[in-house]
């Protein structure tokens, strides 16, 4: 069977927009993108969800702690599962938080240093070979109950589509910009909401199968 390995944050971990800080909510297996995508794909496909709460795409996070650092944790995660035969990646979100402040091109720089290990030789050769898609997350609304985390994201999200399309036409992978099939809920400007998760789903794995 072929193995999708989803590789994000709390969009692809499938947490709802959230009305109360602190609480812990998760969508169910019929709502989150990841499983309507390998619904999507066939029976004959196998998923690993590798989504995260608050990962980012190179930053250890001095308030959520430091295996929030998706270098780490691709390492783990592509050494946990396997063979697999398609990587997705979308992480940046939490990248652009006010306490990192990381410019455009410093969160598309962490992102090269995850694509560069998916696509090394001893990855490669561990799993068999394997196809990466690169997917840029919907830019940031500085709404809702944890709009403060995301002083000036929006503005910095908004620059990472581009940089993100030009690493992976340079590195020969798919790209997907889920800027444009989906946005974020306006509850709270990170989350989506059901329906954008059957969208982004959908979106996904059309784009898989085109790899």
């Amino acid at each position: 069977m072929p193995v999708l390995l989803t590789f994000g944050d709390s969009n692809t971990h499938g947490t709802p927009p959230i009305v109360e800080r602190g609480a812990y909510f998760r969508f169910g297996a019929d709502i989150r993108w990841p499983q309507v995508c390998a619904r999507a794909l066939g029976p004959e496909w196998e998923l690993a969800e590798e989504g995260l709460p608050g990962r980012t795409a190179q930053f250890p996070d001095l308030v959520m702690g430091a295996h929030m650092n998706g270098q780490d944790g691709l390492k783990i995660a592509l050494q946990s599962h396997g063979p697999i035969d398609v990587l997705t990646v979308m992480l940046g979100t939490n990248d652009v938080k006010a306490r990192f402040s990381a410019t455009p091109e410093a969160v598309t720089a962490g992102i090269a240093g995850l694509v560069d290990y998916a696509l090394s030789l001893e990855m490669q050769a561990r799993h068999g070979g394997f196809k990466v898609l690169l997917i840029s997350p919907p830019p940031v609304e500085e709404v809702g109950p944890i709009a403060g985390e995301f002083l000036g994201a929006a503005a910095r999200s908004r620059g990472l589509a581009a940089r993100y399309a030009a690493l992976a036409a340079a590195r020969g992978i798919g790209f997907l910009d889920a800027g444009k099939v989906i946005s974020v809920s306006p509850q709270d400007g990170i989350h989506f909401e059901p329906a954008a998760h059957k969208t982004l789903g959908l979106a996904v794995a059309e784009a898989v199968r085109a790899l």
